[in-house]
């Protein structure tokens, strides 16, 4: 239970106390009146002795009497009727609510931190106004009357015969059968005669008169003059009186506020009369002078018929008015002609009348008590002395109620001994003397239980109970068992539940004082039942307390008995205190995991709210429960959604014109949210497909978004001449939560903004919002002086930006859904986008599965509201991300800004649109594809600089300078070749030559051949035109699925101070298939010279392959051309031992062509094409599209020749790096010599025959090595089998450590290999195939020979010719028998490129077949000494026939 004010003690005490009648003249209460005051509430604040009072119990012991209070009441005759006792019990609870400020304990148990009330005063005051109504019961005396008071004024005529009469109506009350009720406690009531004399009007001299009679009549110990009203009525209030009446009165408003129409109003019962005295405190009806009316209680209804409406279920409501009726009760002063010294007179006349009057009555009578019942019973001893030696000896054992007949019904006539020894107890009780009373309970108890007077036998045990607890020192334990045996004889056996619940609000008070909470809470929920809901409420709340207030506090207890107490509040109508019961149980269950207890309280919380008017309460727990992942059915969901659609749309209309309130649903997850500025992407138009650019479709890909970023950089610094711009930052056209929000991002004018708000329905039910709309704010940029403030959200600014609506949104059950909302700006300046506006409602069927009920016409594209629904908005608040630079922000959590909602709205800007027309999505590797593209300005400002930039410009091309513009339509050569060819009627293979510049093919703008100017006429692109541009393709080597990113980049012909430029995104996605690989290696030619003398030529042997699969339906691949690329060599004819030009190859067949090459004689700028033509028509390679895709491949290439560096020196025997010279006897190896391989296929394609072209390319470096068409790492893959391929790989790194941690050392230049060293002289023999000479006339044959030396480096040769013979039989058998005459050994010194001729003569002494390649030839660099001389040794022999004539 819940503290008291005052101990267990003391609410004992004073809950029986000596009740004392009071009568009065018409003319006294008159005098009272004046004060705004009855008699009886006159006294009232007195009737408590500040000082001790003596008295002697029958053995004639001293007693002592502390802090005794006696109760004055009004005479009433008529017992009150239950259900009105009721009435005013549930009208004490209703206005004893808890204060504000109100002191409240913080229990700490567990994980618990509750804040409970300390005090439960409206429990207090049921129980105080309980007690009071009980009613007067012949089974004990405590409510019955002990002495009356007869109350004159000394302003009547005749004041002695005045008290004669009000004795004489007193005897009538007790005496008569008329009445039966009030009770009295002896026949013999003491009457006290109180003459009230007004001092501000009356004559003292006469009051003493009659006072002095009044003394000789009844004695001096049976009346008194009392008197009052020292200050007149008619003065001035400016002395501060204090009021001590109205802690007692204010209370009595209660009585006031019942609808009494026309029922006579009646004096209040009630011992202590502090609930129920009207504010009038007299009755205007008198009866024979007198101003009582006996016959009509104040607690009975006006009509008794209506009675049985004051049931334990059907409480009548308190009047709706209450509240209002109560604020216009003004509070009425009391006392107002009372002094101070009045108030001691008061307070004397009530000492007077209990020193002198009541307490020695009562020690007389308890005396005569005591002399009858030892005379009755023959005793020799007082009762107080044989109670002791009964109770000291054996007990006799008791009989269990159960076994006792029910024989409530049993009544003892008023002389009956027992009744006597009851009275006896009773009044010791009364004064105090509990060791005496609880004896003559026990005595009284045992012979009730003898006779099985259950009714009496309950009363003793209870009064026993108390009265052992009251004994001062404590000389025995409490009897809790009488209290329990007494609670189920009235509960059971007598069927009196006053009774029962009185001894239950005893025993409780008593167990709580020792702690036993445990005992206490059961004690009290044993008493609830269904029939009384206020009572059981009552009783549940203060076991919860007991539960709380254990040593261990029971959380969980407490908090179920208050829901239960709270359940029981709202039946018995204290809504009020059932809002208070589930608000302090709401402590323990929330955020525990109780979430349908939670809702539970939730939901009661919320209609108790909304029925008291407590709205914003209201509000608050129904968002609980709807934010909350509940665990309810979707019914139930249902309602708790309707209900709260229903508070907040009341709310609503008392503010129309407030701003928008705060909606709970559905979730929106601010940092989901997205922006995107611009137009949606169009759809594909047939053929006519538009840029992919970014949409709000496609996801975010940190390697994409760094792809574009690196793309845009790259452009921009070509843009501005190579330059780097220092922290560069990207265009951001759709922000989310990875992209850098740290700058205010850039809208354009015209243009829309469209936000993407992620929702989320946690229900079961589908929500349907209409009217969904954005909310913002907008400061113009030319009005900042004079308007600071911004636009207010959707009510105004509409001419500056514009708002699109959404009229429905329907989210299903548990369905996360985007709804994409957008504003169109027409000014310029800052936008704050805030939030968004919505209608939230539901729809009818909801129990189908998709929420939507099939009746409600989904063909028009409606839903059919159920007609509840609420205006409100959800801010859009995003957290920007988690600082971690500084120490302070590790330290800290600090988060920087996310301005993704705050876009900067920029002038206009122009606006390109991109669209592929005829873009192929397959091709073959190597497949040249003709395709166009259209540019069109949609804006209203004309642009230019437009570029194109992307990782893959091996892919794609424009054409150079001499590339035909845009044609008649794009249908028109649909059907043509993609390349730029001429009819030739050469009928042998041959070169046919050209010479270019690799600037007039787009080859990059400086260093950066990724970014390509697009050919645009004029450079300018007019507000709404258009162009049509050709565009070639090229499939990649490599076959799979290939995305090939294009950024477009153009700029306005104004300039910007926000927005410099605006880029264009495509991504395309090609899928290659297998088509050729070309094998090619170049060796030096035998020959010296061609037959036109133009000096050196290379041999070229190119293998191609048809590797195609036939998935892509190729029947077969025709080689229509070879061109050679290069500044130093050129393809000059073809080697075919075929008399068949066409070269046609099937699945898996292989082809090898033998192609000679010369140096060119122009000048190393420029690259010389040179074509080779294996068909009818020649395709110029020096122009659009082959020249185009052969430099952009060469550039591809370029970036792959570290790689290829690497290679080339794992394959040499060294590691280390070579000198000049060495590089200039590499030099004589390499070949720079470029192939092209073109090719047409025919494929076969829904029965009609399509001819494909495309081209390959083979980069040749060196002599010797071999070149493939495919990348490198492939190339070694097929070359040296994976294994191999996979052990150079691994070996490669420790290489590279071995490099790293070489020791600084002198580098010793590393000697050439021989085969390198080998190509810087080259030789050839001239010489007669046959030669005829007649032995017979000259013995020796002697044949001319001529050496040719030629220099293949770039510096001086110093040559030695060795002609000495090695002397060993195989040489002999190799060579034949024939000697060199002249010198046996040469010197010379060829200069760079030179060709130098040595004459020799060969001796033949017989016929036979020689071979004349027996020369060695030594070499080295003349300004170098360190090298060797390496013999130049020549791979073909030189056989001659020597022939006898």
């Amino acid at each position: 239970m819940a503290q008291r004010v005052q101990s267990a003690q003391e609410f004992l005490q004073d809950s029986f106390v000596p009740l004392v009648a009071a009568l009065c003249s018409e003319e006294a209460e008159r005098l009272t009146r004046k004060n705004n005051l009855g008699f009886c509430e006159l006294v009232k604040p007195f009737c408590r002795l500040t000082s001790e009072v003596h008295m002697r119990d029958p053995n004639n012991q001293l007693h002592i009497i502390k802090n005794l209070k006696i109760a004055v009441n009004n005479i009433i005759t008529q017992p009150p009727q239950p259900g009105a006792i009721r009435k005013l019990l549930s009208d004490v609870v209703t206005v004893s609510q808890p204060a504000e400020g109100l002191v409240t304990n913080v229990i700490t148990a567990g994980d618990y931190d509750l804040n409970i009330s300390a005090t439960t005063p409206w429990f207090e005051a049921y129980r105080e106004s309980f007690l009071q109504s009980m009613p007067a019961s012949d089974h004990e005396f405590l409510n019955h009357y002990v002495a009356c008071m007869l109350v004159v004024s000394s302003n009547e005529p005749e004041p002695v015969e005045q008290f004669l009469k009000l004795s004489q109506e007193q005897h009538r009350i007790q005496h008569s059968n008329e009445y039966s009720y009030p009770k009295w406690f002896i026949p013999n009531t003491l009457k006290y005669y109180v003459l009230l004399h007004d001092v501000s009007v009356g004559e003292e001299q006469r009051a003493d008169s009659v006072y002095e009679e009044m003394k000789q009549r009844y004695g001096t110990q049976g009346c008194y003059l009392l008197k009052i009203n020292s200050r007149g009525s008619n003065r001035g209030t400016d002395e501060q009186i204090p009021d001590p009446w109205s802690q007692y009165l204010q209370k009595n408003i209660i009585q006031n506020q019942e609808p009494y129409e026309d029922g006579p109003c009646t004096e209040i019962p009630n011992k202590h009369s502090d609930h129920f005295i009207p504010l009038d405190g007299l009755n205007n009806d008198s009866k024979d002078g007198l101003s009582n009316n006996f016959k009509t209680h104040p607690l009975q209804l006006e009509h008794t018929s209506n009675s049985g409406c004051f049931d334990g279920t059907d409480y009548v409501k308190p009047n709706p008015s209450f509240h209002e009726s109560k604020k216009s009760n003004t509070w009425t002063p009391h006392g107002i002609c009372l002094t101070l010294t009045d108030h001691d007179r008061i307070r004397q006349f009530i000492q007077e009348f209990t020193f002198r009057g009541l307490l020695p009555h009562i020690e007389k009578t308890i005396r005569q008590l005591n002399d009858q019942l030892i005379s009755r019973k023959g005793l020799s001893r007082s009762l107080f002395s044989a109670t002791k030696k009964w109770f000291s000896g054996s007990k006799v054992p008791e009989k269990s109620v159960n076994e006792l007949k029910s024989t409530s019904g049993l009544l003892y006539p008023p002389e009956a001994p027992e009744l006597q020894i009851r009275k006896m107890a009773d009044l010791c009780f009364l004064v105090q003397h509990y060791e005496l009373a609880y004896s003559c309970y026990h005595t009284a108890k045992k012979d009730f239980l003898n006779d099985q007077a259950m009714l009496y036998a309950a009363g003793a045990l209870e009064m026993a109970a108390v009265s052992a607890f009251l004994q001062p020192g404590a000389p025995r334990p409490y009897p809790a068992h009488y209290m329990d045996t007494a609670i189920q004889t009235y509960r059971d056996i007598c069927k009196n539940m006053l009774l029962a619940e009185r001894c239950v609000l005893l025993s409780a008070e008593i167990l709580k004082s020792q702690s036993k909470y445990s005992e206490a809470a059961s004690l009290l929920i044993r008493l609830t039942s269904e029939d009384l809901d206020l009572r059981s409420a009552l009783l549940l709340e203060q076991s919860a307390h007991c539960y709380i207030n254990m040593k261990s506090p029971m959380v969980r207890k407490f908090a179920f008995y208050m829901i239960l107490a709270g359940h029981r509040y709202s039946k018995a109508g204290q809504k009020k205190h059932a809002l208070r019961c589930y608000c302090q149980a709401m402590q323990v269950y929330k955020g525990k995991g109780w979430s349908l207890a939670e809702d539970h309280i939730n939901f009661t919380i919320g209609r108790q709210s909304f029925t008291l008017q407590q709205l914003d309460n209201a509000i608050s727990a129904f968002r609980h429960i709807l934010i909350n992942d509940s665990k309810q059915t979707a019914a139930q969901q249902g309602a708790f959604l309707r209900e709260y659609l229903y508070v907040y749309r009341n709310v609503s209309q008392l503010s129309p014109d407030g701003p928008l309130p705060q909606l709970p649903l559905p979730y929106i997850n601010s940092s989901a949210t997205r922006v995107f500025f611009g137009h949606d992407r169009r759809p594909a138009e047939g053929e006519k497909q538009a840029a992919t650019h970014i949409s709000l479709d496609q996801e975010y890909d940190s390697d994409f978004s760094q792809q574009w970023k690196e793309l845009e950089e790259q452009v921009v610094s070509a843009a501005n001449k190579g330059t780097t711009i220092p922290n560069f930052q990207p265009t951001q056209y759709c922000l989310n939560k990875y992209s850098d929000n740290s700058r205010f991002p850039l809208g354009v004018v015209e243009e829309p903004i469209t936000v993407e708000v992620a929702f989320r329905n946690p229900l079961k039910v589908p929500l349907l919002l209409t009217d969904l709309s954005l909310l913002w704010k907008f400061q113009p940029k030319d009005f900042i002086s004079k308007n600071g403030q911004a636009k207010e959200l959707e009510t105004c600014g509409k001419d500056m930006i514009g708002a699109e609506v959404i009229s429905e949104f329907l989210i299903n059950s548990e369905e996360t859904k985007m709804a994409r909302l957008k504003l169109f700006p027409h000014q310029t300046g800052e936008l704050h986008i805030l939030g968004v506006a919505y209608n939230l409602g539901t729809i009818q069927g909801t129990t189908v599965l998709d929420g939507i009920d099939p009746s409600v016409g989904l063909q028009t594209g409606k839903y059919l509201s159920n007609g509840m629904s609420v205006r409100g908005r959800q801010d859009l608040e995003i957290q920007g991300p988690r600082l971690n630079n500084t120490k302070e922000e590790k330290t800290a959590i600090k988060y920087g800004p996310d301005r993704r909602l705050d876009p900067i709205i920029t002038e206009e800007m122009p606006l390109l649109e991109v669209f592929f027309i005829n873009f192929p999505t397959g091709l073959l590797c190597g497949e040249i594809r003709k395709t166009y593209v259209e540019f069109v300005n949609v804006s209203k400002c004309p642009l230019t600089g437009v570029k194109v930039v992307s990782k893959r410009p091996e892919f794609f091309t424009f054409g150079g300078s001499n590339a035909i513009l845009t044609p008649l339509s794009p249908s028109a050569s649909e059907h043509c070749s993609a390349y730029k060819t001429v009819v030739t009627h050469s009928t042998s293979v041959c070169s046919l030559v050209s010479s270019v510049a690799s600037s007039d093919f787009g080859g990059g703008s400086g260093n950066q051949p990724e970014v390509v100017d697009v050919p645009l006429p004029d450079s300018v692109l007019l507000p709404g035109a258009s162009v049509h541009l050709p565009m070639w393709l090229r499939g990649p080597d490599e076959e799979g699925v290939h995305e090939i990113n294009f950024l477009f980049y153009y700029e306005s012909i104004r300039k910007h101070s926000k927005l410099c430029h605006r880029v264009l995104r495509h991504t395309a996605v090609i899928c290659t298939s297998r088509s050729l690989t070309v094998q090619a290696t170049v060796f030096r030619s035998n020959a010296l010279e061609d037959e036109k003398g133009e000096g050196d030529n290379m041999l070229v042997f190119v293998d191609v392959e048809n590797i195609n699969t036939s998935e892509a339906g190729v029947k077969e691949f025709h080689i229509v051309q070879v061109s050679s690329n290069s500044k130093n060599w050129k393809l000059k004819e073809s080697i075919n031992l075929s008399e068949d030009k066409d070269i046609k190859l099937a699945n898996r067949e292989k082809g090898k062509l033998c192609l000679k090459a010369v140096r060119c004689k122009h000048s190393a700028e420029h690259f010389t094409f040179a074509d080779i033509v294996f068909g009818t028509e020649q395709i110029i390679s020096s122009t659009s599209p082959c020249a185009d895709f052969f430099f952009r491949s060469l550039h591809s290439e370029l970036k792959r020749s570290p790689t290829q560096q690497n290679m080339n020196t794992l394959q040499g025997p060294g590691k280390q790096s070579l000198d000049d010279a060495g590089r200039l006897i590499l030099k004589c190896s390499e070949v720079d010599l470029n192939i092209i391989v073109l090719w047409k296929a025919y494929v076969v394609e829904d029965n009609k025959q399509l001819i494909l072209e495309g081209q390959h390319h083979v980069v040749l470096h060196a002599v010797g090595n071999e070149a493939f068409s495919f990348p490198q790492k492939q190339g070694f893959k097929k070359v040296l089998g994976n294994s191999d391929w996979e052990d150079l790989e691994q070996e490669s790194p420790e290489i590279g450590l071995l490099n790293f941690f070489r020791p600084d050392s002198t580098s010793v230049p590393a000697r050439p290999p021989s085969d390198q060293l080998s190509n810087l002289i080259k030789t050839r023999l001239h010489y007669p195939e046959t030669f005829d000479h007649s032995f017979h006339q000259e013995s020796l044959c002697i044949v001319p020979v001529t050496l040719l030396l030629s220099n293949c480096s770039q510096t001086d040769v110093d040559v030695i010719i060795d002609l000495r013979h090695k002397a060993s039989a195989e040489t002999l058998e190799i060579h034949g028998s024939f000697t060199w005459l002249g010198k046996t050994q040469y010197k010379l010194q060829v200069k760079s490129q030179e060709v130098c001729t040595l004459q020799l003569k060969a001796c033949f002494v017989r016929t036979g077949v020689y071979n004349l390649g027996t020369p060695r030839v030594f070499a080295k660099l003349s300004d170098q000494v360190t090298l060797f001389e390496t013999s130049q040794q020549n791979s073909m022999p030189a056989l001659i026939i020597i022939n006898n004539i």
